[in-house]
């Protein structure tokens, strides 16, 4: 007996289905950018010629703008209404919120003087000036501790008006802190020793 077989049926291997490729890996940033700019070549390190050839400024020592508006309105003031202290009165003032301890260390010497100025035998408009002019630069120069020499005017019937003159000044300065007349051997009731603010940074 012969069995009939169904005939073959034949496939088109070009019309099978293909599969899609598998995905390609993620790249990160950094390689995504040296895929995209490709091989880099570092340079030599070189100095910063703007930099190196240009020196830096030179400080410019000169008062603060508050300094120079201070010594104009002590130039500026009126002498007239100054009365001659005696020579044997002595000076001291301390700014409100110092301990009273800091005339104490002034009387007795404890700080060391950096800066002196002289006042004798000038005349009361020049001696504002000068005395203005020397604590300003003593504040640029950091010194806090100085020695003001304005006599005694014992020949004067009036007092010492050069006395009277550095009394007010140094008492309406808001750089300084206070002040005192001086011990025996520093010139007595005929100088101050004056302690000043430290400057500002």
């Amino acid at each position: 007996m012969i069995i009939a077989m169904p005939p073959l049926v034949r496939t088109d291997v070009s019309k099978q289905r293909r599969l899609p490729p598998p995905p390609e890996p993620e790249l990160d940033d950094a390689a995504l950018f040296r895929q995209a700019v490709g091989p880099i070549r570092a340079l030599p390190a070189q100095d910063d010629l703007a930099r190196s050839s240009r020196p830096p400024p030179e400080p410019e020592a000169r008062l603060s703008q508050a300094d120079e508006r201070q010594v104009l309105a002590e130039l500026l003031s009126d002498d007239i209404a100054l009365v001659g202290l005696s020579s044997g009165e002595v000076l001291a003032h301390l700014q409100d919120g110092y301990p009273p301890k800091l005339l104490r260390q002034l009387r007795r010497g404890q700080f060391v003087v950096e800066a002196e100025l002289d006042l004798h035998h000038l005349r009361v408009p020049e001696a504002r000036a000068l005395l203005s002019r020397f604590l300003a630069d003593c504040r640029r120069d950091r010194h806090r501790c100085v020695r003001i020499v304005h006599g005694k005017a014992r020949s004067s019937e009036s007092g010492s008006v050069i006395k009277a003159m550095t009394d007010r000044v140094l008492r309406q300065r808001a750089d300084v802190i206070g002040y005192t007349s001086a011990r025996p051997q520093d010139g007595g009731t005929g100088a101050v020793i004056a302690l000043l603010q430290a400057p500002n940074r």
